[in-house]
Parts: structure tokens; sequence; C-alpha cells
């Protein structure tokens, strides 16, 4: 583990990822959030690591769990929307926690072929919507209940 991982130091989730998320289920080494954007099926890891910024800061078996996971998430977003493109991407310029993008984009989408950030696209999930895509997500995933 790197020297700027808090040893001891509990795991909490940024209140950005709070706010503008649902927790769908934990996996090995990641929670994972529901993106509140029904524009894009979004997924977004969290390694439940306290004090872990980029990817780097990961130990090894933590960076090589943290791509199976995103690997499963991927096949998961895939098989349930037939994307074009899986897009994965890792930034932190607003939320510096590690967290891991995983968002299914299709040719047809608003924003194709650019990205995802600074689209202007947003429009929240319906309650019932986002409660039955966060149920089929879970059981896709195969994860534990969210925390």
């Amino acid at each position: 583990m790197r020297d700027n991982v808090k040893r001891g130091s509990m795991f909490q989730l940024h209140e950005r990822l709070t706010a503008d998320t649902t927790p769908v289920c934990t996996l090995g080494l990641c929670r994972v959030l529901l993106m509140n954007n029904r524009v894009w099926p979004w997924l977004i890891l969290v390694p439940a690591r306290a004090g872990v910024v980029e990817i780097h800061d990961l130990d090894a078996a933590d960076r090589a769990l943290l791509i199976e996971e995103i690997t499963r998430a991927s096949v998961v977003l895939k098989d349930l929307f037939r994307p074009d493109k899986i897009n994965v991407a890792a930034l932190g310029n607003i939320v510096p926690q590690l967290h891991v993008h995983v968002i299914a984009r299709g040719k047809g989408d608003p924003a194709w072929p650019g990205p995802v950030w600074g689209s202007g696209f947003a429009e929240p999930y319906g309650d019932g919507e986002r409660d039955a895509l966060v149920e089929k997500l879970r059981l896709r995933l195969g994860g534990g209940s969210p925390v």
C-alpha cells in the first residue's frame, strides 16, 4: 500500500458521489454506484480504500481486482444495453476520491462521439425506473447489498 493511503482510516464515500448516485452493490474491492442520469447507462466503481486518489495508490492486488471489477461492470452494461462502445475513465478533477466511470455509449446518444462530461445532457431517473435498474444490475453483477 502506498504511503499516502491512510492506514487504519475508515473508508467514506465522497459527498458528491453520494449526492449524484444510487448504491447498487459491493464487490470484492469496489462499491458500485448508478449515476443518476438516465441518458446513459453509467456505473461508477469506487475502491473502498481510505485515502486513495490515484490508481497507483492501490497495492498490486487491489489494482488487479479493480481491473477485474471494471471488466465485470463493462460486460454487464454491454449485455444489458448493447452499446456501440463502453467508455472507462478515472478523472477525479472534481471528486478527488478514486472512482472509475463505466459508461455504455451508443452512436445515437446525444453527445456522441464527444464525452458525456459537459455535454449538457442530463435527466434523472424516475424512482421506479431507477429501482428496477438497480435490482437488475445487482443481480447481474452478483455483488452484495449496497452499503
